[in-house]
């Protein structure tokens, strides 16, 4: 099982936001991230998880 880890910088690509962006939702925790060696990575699935929650449905109802 291959896990691609992104840094802050590169998650924030990914999603089309500022790094700066990243770095406070890790500090809201509302993006789980792995510090190693005290570097911080966001797995790249963990962002696919957040795009896929933040999907808003479309309207059939018309």
């Amino acid at each position: 099982m291959e896990r691609e880890l992104l840094d802050v910088k590169e998650a924030a690509a990914r999603l089309r936001l500022k790094p700066t962006t990243i770095r406070a939702w890790i500090l809201k925790r509302k993006i789980q991230y792995a510090k190693i060696g005290g570097r911080v990575f966001i797995r790249a699935s963990d962002v696919d998880a957040l795009i896929e929650a933040s999907l808003v449905p479309p309207n059939r109802a018309q």
